[in-house]
């Protein structure tokens, strides 16, 4: 008697063996996926709940196993709310490594140079991995939830690529690039020349605004400052494109005219001295330290070339010369 339970108890053992190992292997074993799956673990939820999301969403491993294996392996008491990606070649265990660990997925948003504010707000509004809850905010509701302090959200998140995890807030990613602005002004502003015509931080941001709209190639950035910086030593109007084609928002036809230089609005620096009111789009690095630290010149005017070069001028003759060249097309 006592070897037939010898015998079935060693059988048993070698069941259970059997089973570890074939539980084992399944668990490091490569899931069965032709593409990426995606699913959300929301806060607060068990493994039970994260292991029936991952399976609803795709992911071919029984929710029962997903969970059992999480226990089996002690990480089902902690796992990590957000976004995941479950990719061709993992297996279970590595997807619950990833939910212990909380290795969520990523995505990226490039906020671009010289987009005006309405641009970075659609970009991040409708980026697909954003949940849109600045979504029908008005501006100075949507610059609270940030933590802004100005009135205006025009110029106040730098332009970069920023990285954040899947099912993010848009709110979150513009209190990102906002802090960035706000630090890499501060340190452009700490290196600024002496003589900068420039009384703020805020001011500098003006500025690099529209240089960042004035300039058609980098290298030129320090004189097309220059040229800014004169004219506000002398109190000379700055008398650029940009600012009064931003004035008109929206209904802007497309083809700046006569009439709407010599139209007064409070961003016709054609019409009101000084800078505009509020910065006119969002300049980058390499603008902002031109607006503090403009080549040394006596050029007060530049015009286009036609070629994304611009040519400078320190008299209005020389200036209507380059017009009557550039612009008109005659002959020097």
């Amino acid at each position: 008697m006592k070897t037939v339970l010898h015998r079935l108890l060693a059988l048993l053992l070698l069941v259970v063996a059997l089973s570890c190992i074939l539980a084992g292997w399944l668990a490091q074993r490569p899931m069965a996926l032709q593409a990426p799956v995606d699913f959300t673990v929301e806060r607060g939820q068990t493994m039970r709940q994260a292991a029936r999301a991952a399976h609803a969403a795709g992911v071919p491993v029984p929710p029962a196993a997903l969970y059992w294996l999480a226990r089996l392996s002690g990480k089902a008491g902690r796992i990590v709310a957000g976004g995941y990606e479950v990719t061709p070649g993992m297996s279970p265990l590595d997807l619950v490594d990833r939910l212990h660990r909380g290795e969520v997925a990523h995505a990226e948003l490039r906020l671009i140079e010289g987009w005006n504010f309405r641009q970075v707000r659609a970009a991040v509004e409708s980026h697909p991995w954003l949940r849109p809850d600045t979504r029908g905010m008005g501006e100075a509701e949507l610059l609270a939830a940030i933590g802004a302090s100005e009135s205006h959200p025009e110029g106040l998140f730098f332009p970069d690529t920023y990285r954040f995890p899947r099912h993010s807030t848009a709110s979150a990613v513009l209190r990102q690039a906002y802090r960035a602005m706000q630090q890499r002004l501060a340190e452009a502003w700490a290196a600024r020349a002496p003589d900068v015509p420039l009384a703020t931080p805020y001011e500098a941001l003006i500025l690099a605004s529209i240089i960042e709209k004035e300039t058609g190639r980098p290298e030129e950035r320090g004189l097309v400052a220059s040229v800014f910086a004169n004219r506000l030593r002398v109190g000379m109007r700055l008398q650029t494109d940009p600012s009064v084609i931003y004035g008109y928002g929206e209904t802007f036809e497309g083809r700046l005219r006569r009439r709407h230089l010599d139209t007064d609005h409070e961003y016709n620096t054609y019409t009101r001295p000084g800078l505009p009111p509020t910065p006119i789009a969002m300049p980058g690095l390499a603008s902002l330290r031109a607006a503090v630290r403009p080549d040394d010149t006596d050029f007060f005017y530049f015009v286009a070339r036609g070629d994304g070069s611009s040519q400078f001028s320190r008299t209005l003759a020389e200036h209507n010369r380059a017009v009557d060249i550039h612009i008109r097309g005659r002959k020097p």
